[in-house]
């Protein structure tokens, strides 16, 4: 028997979906109604998915990906740029033509492509956290810099202003940053140990 295959296609407002093998193409609103919707489809289906295949799209797919993870049903997560050279080089698509479903579920098929494991809410939020803490740091940065070379009175009191407000979002992050790797003290070894001194990182691929 051929492994079922899903892909979906995610935007704000709603997911497309697509299942091999078969062909059968729905949609849903992007929403907890329309998430539940689809894994009551999924469920009544009878044959569990070998994987389901969506793009990293940001916030759009985060809610999907915890449901899915939640039921325990197999998440694929392609990088978008990995999924548009498959279908370019499989003739699918011109650069500037959207990836959908269909083609999502073709590349799990032809590549078979194997479930990863999802961030637990809290990995998820920490890497979104330290993400953000590195633009600060640039903006940081910038700002210093600019600083430097700086004449007119209004400009450097806007930029020394702007520095404040890094230096408070900083602090604030770094808090909550603190409180979440306290919550959860496996982390820490993933964070390394020396998280004390002022320009500290913290590893963004977690």
């Amino acid at each position: 028997m051929t492994e079922a295959t899903i892909g979906i296609d995610i935007s704000k407002d709603r997911i497309d979906v697509h299942r091999l093998p078969g062909g059968e193409s729905r949609q849903f609103a992007n929403d907890k109604t329309g998430l539940r919707a689809f894994l009551r489809g999924v469920e009544r289906s009878g044959e569990p998915p070998a994987r389901i295949v969506f793009e990293a799209t940001g916030a759009y797919h985060r809610a999907l990906e915890r449901r899915l993870a939640e039921t325990g049903l197999p998440v694929v997560k392609v990088n978008p740029r990995n999924a548009r050279r498959f279908a370019e080089a499989a003739g699918r698509l011109a650069k500037t033509d959207r990836i959908d479903a269909a083609l999502l579920a073709r590349m799990g098929v032809a590549l078979s492509l194997e479930p990863c494991a999802v961030l637990s809410q809290t990995l998820s939020d920490l890497k979104q956290m330290i993400v953000a803490r590195e633009a600060l740091i640039k903006d940081r940065t910038a700002a210093k810099n600019r600083a430097k070379v700086m004449t007119i009175a209004v400009l450097k009191r806007q930029n020394a202003e702007r520095l404040k407000q890094i230096e408070r979002q900083l602090v604030a992050l770094d808090t909550e940053i603190e409180a979440q790797i306290a919550a959860e003290p496996d982390l820490a070894p993933r964070l390394g140990t020396d998280r004390t001194a002022p320009d500290r990182r913290f590893p963004s691929s977690l």
